[in-house]
């Protein structure tokens, strides 16, 4: 057990971000990575150009990496936005329309996890009205994963950096994927368990394995506090993903922290080299 018994990847858009996007890539593969993850990469529009769907594609294939995350458009992310699908007008058109395109990219690099962010609060409007509207476009995005063989991906973040966000803790994120399995009666839509989240929440982590570890689709991590890397702060990560595992989890763990002061590169001398590639 431990560290090396996991299989992980990195997340692009926290980690290696010194670098352009398409040569992040290539570094997290020299790094010793052969999977990694993305949130949206093109914050200002859910429609890029053809052209730039298949840039990324290419430097994906050329570095030997698997593309195995992939966020759905979520407005300014990282910024003020936390989500599109449950904020009426504009950024739900927005989400609606990058729901295709987020897919049919992730079949064509072979990525079967989506994760749709649910968006924050707005002031003015009733919690019912965008809730109802974030089922209807969950729903829409379950069946669009479904279409390629993918997983769709709910997460709760945490209160203190995302006070408007209204899944901050596992079980409003459970309730929400129960909901869109009854409405869709796929079953593909999944609990993204973030460590570092739910510890920022102040929730009993070792209960939350035990509870929804059969639920969960994706697992995220980052040291609390500072989201750092593993063994910069107090969580006992190695322990917790060995829970998962006894817990019956089976996927991978991403790896989705902040490098601190130091190249990216340099963040992960908690892992060792013969550990990092995806098995």
């Amino acid at each position: 057990m431990g560290y090396p018994d996991q299989r992980f990847d990195v997340n692009l858009s926290i980690l290696f971000t010194e670098l352009p996007l398409l040569e992040r890539p290539a570094a997290a593969a020299a790094a010793g990575f052969t999977a990694v993850e993305l949130w949206w990469p093109w914050i200002e529009t859910p429609t890029p150009p053809q052209a730039e769907l298949d840039a990324l594609k290419k430097a994906l294939d050329d570095a030997g990496t698997q593309l195995v995350g992939l966020n759905f458009y979520a407005g300014l992310l990282p910024g003020p936005d936390r989500g599109a699908l449950s904020v009426p007008g504009e950024e739900s058109d927005r989400f609606r329309a990058n729901i295709g395109v987020a897919a049919d990219f992730a079949a064509s690099v072979g990525c079967t996890a989506l994760n749709a962010l649910y968006g924050n609060r707005v002031e003015g409007v009733d919690p019912q009205v965008q809730d109802a509207l974030a089922l209807e476009n969950l729903v829409l995005a379950a069946r669009a994963a479904d279409r390629i063989g993918a997983v769709l991906l709910v997460e709760a973040l945490n209160k203190p950096e995302s006070p408007l966000y209204p899944l901050v803790g596992a079980p409003a994120a459970i309730e929400v994927v129960d909901k869109v399995n009854a409405a869709t009666g796929l079953g593909n839509a999944k609990f993204l368990l973030d460590l570092y989240h739910l510890s920022m929440n102040g929730e009993e982590l070792s209960q939350v394995i035990k509870a929804y570890a059969a639920k969960t689709g994706h697992v995220q991590i980052a040291d609390n506090p500072g989201r750092g890397a593993p063994g910069t702060g107090s969580l006992p990560l190695e322990r917790l993903l060995d829970e998962l595992k006894d817990a019956g989890y089976t996927g991978r763990v991403g790896l989705e922290y902040k490098p601190g002061d130091r190249p990216s590169a340099e963040a992960f001398d908690w892992l060792p080299e013969s550990a990092r590639a995806d098995r």
